[in-house]
């Protein structure tokens, strides 16, 4: 477990919990069509920015204010419920990330809202377990991985008995490679019964393909990711982007992504030299890698000069080699400045 926390210095409850979650990345799925058994199968990075950051505490009433107030009480009463914890609590969400944007939003979320509520009342973390309980990851394992190691995680899906797809890879992600990633609010990818929709409409997923997939992850992306390799990993993931856009494009209204403008800054950027472009889950979001911070910066500042980069929102972001952070404060402690997120 590498999620962080902060230890306490005394044997009296926390009177508030802070947990600061990273947005993922999703690469794509490696296995759609589930002849040896077991669905699905991703693979992930955590990224710097943008986040989920919330405080809980107790409270005479139960109180929640911030972005995502519904989704945080659902979240909330189903945790005192589960767990049968007396009293109420304030929830303030300082920072939410976009919702139905690529970005893993609910399932760091709602992880979030149970670690907090774990923490605040000394319990132990179960990221997975939790994750089930409040409806996440039913098809994808890497936003749990993330949200306790951060990093670059392979899951290995679905079988029959699976709760929650456990996690077989973990890398780090190099500390000088940059992420450039171009969100285009307010645009949504498919979520909710569209997105069950389109898993159940789309036409079985080839044998081939799978095995392409597997092999390009297993044999030159993680492979690449330990031997620091940003040509060979940017060529595996552009190539899985290939493959899942093409068999997603008739959902996608035709394109391998979601957004236009999106892809036509990527493909801009795929022109001038950045590497893996790509959408992550549904997107609109597309992400690009960059060997270094001074390429990465010449690459972003090309890309909002582009005309398709009207209205997008275009980031340098790092990877990020940590799981989410828990801060447990004392009664008396003053919170302290907390580092901004990013390089």
């Amino acid at each position: 477990m590498k999620v962080r926390e902060s230890p306490l210095n005394h044997v009296s409850p926390p009177a508030s919990v802070t947990v600061t979650v990273p947005a993922r990345l999703h690469f794509g799925f490696l296995d759609l069509n589930g002849g040896l058994g077991r669905r699905f199968g991703s693979m992930g990075l955590a990224i710097s920015g943008p986040r989920t950051r919330l405080t809980i505490a107790p409270a005479a009433r139960t109180d929640v204010s911030g972005p995502e107030r519904a989704r945080v009480q659902r979240h909330l009463k189903t945790m005192q419920s589960l767990l049968d914890l007396p009293g109420a609590h304030r929830v303030t969400v300082d920072e939410a990330l976009p919702a139905h944007v690529g970005l893993g939003s609910g399932t760091q979320l709602a992880l979030a809202v149970a670690a907090g509520v774990r923490r605040l009342h000394g319990l132990p973390l179960d990221m997975a377990g939790d994750a089930v309980r409040l409806g996440r990851g039913a098809r994808s394992g890497v936003g749990i991985g993330l949200f306790e190691r951060g990093g670059v995680v392979v899951d290995s899906g679905h079988g029959p008995n699976t709760l929650a797809a456990p996690i077989v890879s973990r890398l780090p992600f190099p500390e000088q490679w940059r992420v450039l990633v171009v969100l285009d609010p307010p645009r949504q990818g498919a979520h909710g019964p569209d997105e069950t929709g389109a898993f159940a409409n789309l036409p079985p997923f080839p044998d081939a393909t799978a095995a392409h997939l597997c092999r390009l992850v297993l044999m030159q992306a993680l492979p690449a990711l330990a031997e620091h390799d940003v040509v060979m990993f940017g060529a595996a993931i552009r190539e899985m982007q290939r493959a899942l856009g093409s068999y997603f494009a008739p959902v996608q209204g035709g394109q391998h992504l979601t957004s236009p403008n999106v892809s036509a800054c990527l493909d801009m950027l795929d022109d001038i030299g950045a590497y893996g472009i790509g959408q992550s889950s549904w997107g609109p979001t597309g992400f690009a890698f960059a060997p270094s911070p001074e390429e990465a910066d010449r690459l972003a500042r090309a890309a909002r000069r582009h005309p398709s980069a009207q209205g997008l929102d275009i980031r340098v972001c790092t990877g990020l080699n940590r799981g989410a952070d828990i801060t447990a404060r004392a009664a008396a402690e003053t919170p302290e400045q907390e580092q901004p997120a990013g390089r």
